[in-house]
């Protein structure tokens, strides 16, 4: 059994967490929050309720109480364990922010629409402001994961779809793969006329070729690693294709919010 502390050693006992209270609370007056794991539930039952097939019913999120405190979540620093960890978590993010965008009357529907979605408009993400331009090109791809270009959406047609689901650490790699054969072998983005060797590609793979040539020699070579068809998949893998390139429909990927 332990002695019973005196009455100096007591008093000067709770002076010191008295001290430590004080602290605790000028750092939250100032804004100074402790880091939290992050938690992707709610945003998940969202998107399993209210996306289908990749198009969004934007009127559902709106007004929200769920989605509403999941964005002001993540303006809280957040504590993350290894690079899988912080993929789900920046992937959700940056997706749960592109509809806050739309939300909040962004649209990348045109070019200065877009200058003002992607790069102008700043959220507040893990304890600093951030925008979805500089999640993507100096959060996100750092991170080396090529699929995550099937996973972002930026609210628009020619996008990645939506997952119905929030993106989760322990499956995130079957996650991707199911997404990148889903985006290569749908034939709104991608075609593959064999007969003609021709391949009418989304400009996602142009406007990130380093990122798919890095890993496999040439865009093409990745692709073929997903592409369903076997004539198709020989051709990519010898770069084999004529590359045409599909024009990018910025038109929004579902049922706009309510005005």
């Amino acid at each position: 059994m332990s002695r019973p502390l005196s009455a100096f050693r007591l008093a000067r006992w709770r002076s010191f967490l008295l001290g430590v209270a004080i602290g605790l609370a000028c750092l939250l007056a100032l804004g100074v929050a402790v880091a939290q794991p992050a938690d992707h539930a709610a945003f998940d039952a969202l998107l399993r309720a209210n996306v289908k097939n990749g198009v969004v019913d934007y009127p559902a999120f709106q007004d929200n109480a769920a989605f509403r405190r999941y964005v002001e979540d993540l303006a809280r620093p957040v504590e993350l364990a290894g690079r899988e960890e912080a993929l789900v978590y920046y992937i959700n993010a940056y997706n749960a922010l592109a509809i806050q965008g739309i939300l909040d009357g962004l649209s990348p529907s045109s070019l200065l629409g877009r200058l003002r979605y992607f790069k102008l408009k700043e959220w507040p993400l893990g304890g600093r402001p951030i925008s979805l331009y500089d999640l993507e090109h100096k959060v996100i791809r750092p991170l080396g994961e090529p699929r995550i270009h099937f996973a972002i959406i930026c609210a628009s047609k020619s996008c990645p779809f939506l997952r119905s689901e929030a993106y989760a650490s322990g499956r995130l790699d079957a996650q991707l793969d199911e997404q990148a054969r889903q985006f290569v072998n749908d034939a709104f983005r991608n075609r593959f006329d064999t007969g003609t060797r021709t391949a009418h590609l989304s400009e996602i793979f142009k406007w990130f070729d380093e990122d798919f040539r890095g890993p496999a020699g040439s865009p093409q070579k990745y692709i073929a690693k997903y592409a369903a068809d076997p004539a198709a998949a020989k051709l990519l893998a010898d770069d084999g294709f004529n590359v045409e390139w599909i024009d990018y429909d910025w038109s929004l990927n579902g049922a706009p919010p309510r005005k």
